[in-house]
């Protein structure tokens, strides 16, 4: 009797110390990628202290300019516009306006988010955009745009109507040569789009959230083993 009561302990504790170490990990994963984040935020704060990057022709790494305030000169190209759609501001639907700049005195051109723009009534056009004629200075934040993102069809594009915007997806659709980031427009312009943009989501919280959970259920895995095993020697010395 002795083996077969040993066995029958053994699997249930070896069960319990997996499961505690697994969740452990976990928690301690989402506690570290709450640092991440932490430390991403510190610095995107930090970047937005310093001057604005100018934008000249010569192309820019993405990764020496994201998240980074960015200032450039040039003639907007309306005639290659995208409208991102499915944005909304303050519950209404509407596009976001990604238009090229040409780069005064060059032929490389940057995408600048111009802003938000409501939805004509019909359902495929796209409104009409003022745009102011001749080289205008825009400033903003240079960013990349995801290429992580839910796509509900193949259908991605209709004309210039997308469902999202990568740099690798303009540059297969537009003849152009762009930089390989967006600049976010914030600086004002007479041409009646909003630029009300939403504070960066860093996730922080959501990751204490999700530790919070794995360890509590790491807690409960060790409370139900306890339980379970006092109850065990109880009904078997009774």
């Amino acid at each position: 009797m002795g083996l077969p009561d040993r066995r029958s302990r053994f699997w249930p504790a070896l069960a319990a110390l997996i499961g505690v170490a697994l969740t452990c990990a976990l928690g301690t994963w989402q506690l570290n990628r709450a640092a991440e984040k932490r430390a991403l935020k510190t610095r995107v704060e930090a970047y937005a202290a310093q001057p604005a990057i100018h934008v000249a022709p010569a192309e820019i790494p993405a990764a020496d300019i994201e998240q980074r305030p960015a200032e450039a000169r040039g003639m907007f190209d309306p005639g290659h516009a995208v409208f991102i759609d499915n944005r909304l501001h303050h519950g209404v639907p509407g596009f976001h306006v990604v238009m090229p700049l040409r780069l005064a005195g060059s032929d490389r051109y940057v995408l600048v988010n111009r802003g938000w723009i409501a939805r004509p009534d019909g359902r495929r056009e796209v409104p009409a955009v003022r745009t102011l004629a001749g080289e205008v200075t825009v400033h903003g934040m240079a960013l990349v745009p995801s290429t992580r993102v839910l796509e509900l069809s193949d259908q991605v594009t209709e004309g210039r109507i997308w469902q999202n915007l990568t740099i690798e997806r303009y540059r297969s659709a537009m003849p152009l040569s762009i930089q390989p980031f967006v600049i976010r427009q914030d600086s004002a312009l007479d041409d009646g789009l909003v630029r009300e943009w939403d504070p960066p989501d860093f996730g922080i919280e959501r990751h204490y959230g999700y530790a919070f959970q794995w360890f509590g259920l790491a807690a409960t895995i060790v409370v139900f083993y306890a339980v379970t095993q006092l109850r065990r020697n109880r009904a078997q010395t009774s």
